[in-house]
């Protein structure tokens, strides 16, 4: 296996259109693709997914749900007051997906430890019978599924750093023992999902880890908390693959975040699932691209995360303020029963 960084993207997610003046749009993933061209990361390698199949979306996505995305295929239409699609979304939708399922699989059959799905739409607020939040398929829930069904993963971590809770992946993975979901999000915000005491449900109780964030909270806090309370979680869970729902808009100078992480902030959270990776899941790490939409910020976040990947070091975060403690307090409380807190 070799210790390669590999990037999946293909240029037809760049014919997703959300509408004029809506913030995801295709300059984000050229945003990036042009920064990494004129700061080349050593050791990395690019790929060119191929759409994922129907079969395997619905192994998170209700049929009906699919059939609808099809009937829109080609069409320019509204889901919802924030998420529409254009002739070229339904495409782009499954290569986005794709794009997420080629990256599993890379990591864990070979040709490498580590990847990034370069992907839009994003993904972690769609359900399995809707779309919302300027997402279709939920990519990293299908490529989770993926590696239940088809690549023997027996348990799996998915780690959600964006700044709005991943609904959609809470939900279809809260019932179960073998996908736990990680997010930091601030709270109360969009989609209104994801308080303290939502921690899965029926089997999968413990499973699910809301750590809600109030407005303003920076490197320190964020490295803390992963530091705190997804180390001991995860290592006690002991998973073979890691996933990560990777959002910056929690950078500080994104426009509809409110948060204070800097890209260094970002590498350094990297870094923490890339040591839990290590330790339990044979350096086996995959980033699916979420949100961000401050294009220098993005494109600076997601560089220093690919070079964190490449084994580049990271400056230590500053000191967490105070309010950090309370926070993880509180998930410790709610969670204490579960986990060794």
């Amino acid at each position: 296996m070799s210790d390669d960084v590999l990037l999946f993207f293909h240029d037809a997610m760049l014919e997703h259109d959300s509408g004029a003046g809506h913030p995801e749009r295709p300059d984000r993933l050229r945003a990036i693709c042009e920064k990494l061209k004129r700061s080349p990361i050593p050791n990395v390698r690019w790929a060119t997914p191929q759409p994922a199949a129907r079969e395997v979306i619905e192994q998170v996505h209700k049929p009906a749900y699919v059939d609808r995305l099809e009937a829109l295929r080609g069409r320019t239409a509204a889901l919802d007051a924030d998420t529409a699609v254009s002739p070229g979304s339904i495409p782009a939708a499954y290569l986005a997906a794709g794009a997420a399922i080629e990256a599993v699989s890379a990591v864990v059959t070979g040709p490498a430890k580590r990847a990034f799905a370069l992907v839009r739409p994003p993904g972690h607020h769609a359900e399995a019978d809707r779309g919302m939040g300027f997402c279709l398929f939920n990519n990293v829930a299908i490529a989770a599924a993926h590696a239940r069904a088809a690549l023997g993963c027996a348990r799996i971590v998915i780690v959600d750093w964006d700044v709005h809770h991943g609904n959609g992946t809470q939900h279809i993975f809260g019932a179960r023992q073998d996908v736990m979901f990680f997010s930091t999000h601030r709270y109360p915000f969009y989609p209104g999902t994801g308080s303290v005491d939502e921690v899965g449900t029926d089997q999968g109780a413990g499973f699910t880890v809301n750590v809600p964030l109030p407005a303003g909270f920076g490197d320190g806090e964020y490295h803390a908390i992963f530091c705190e309370l997804l180390v001991p979680i995860a290592d006690a869970f002991a998973p073979d693959l890691i996933l990560v729902s990777a959002g910056f808009d929690a950078h500080r100078q994104d426009p509809l975040g409110g948060m204070a992480v800097t890209e260094d902030g970002f590498a350094a959270l990297c870094a923490t699932v890339c040591d839990l990776a290590h330790r339990h899941a044979q350096g086996r790490l995959v980033l699916v691209l979420e949100g961000g939409y401050d294009l220098p910020a993005l494109a600076d976040s997601v560089h220093a995360c690919i070079g964190v990947l490449g084994g580049s070091p990271h400056p230590q975060p500053p000191q967490p303020d105070h309010a950090a403690g309370t926070v993880i307090e509180q998930v410790r409380d709610a969670h204490k029963r579960y986990w060794p807190l």
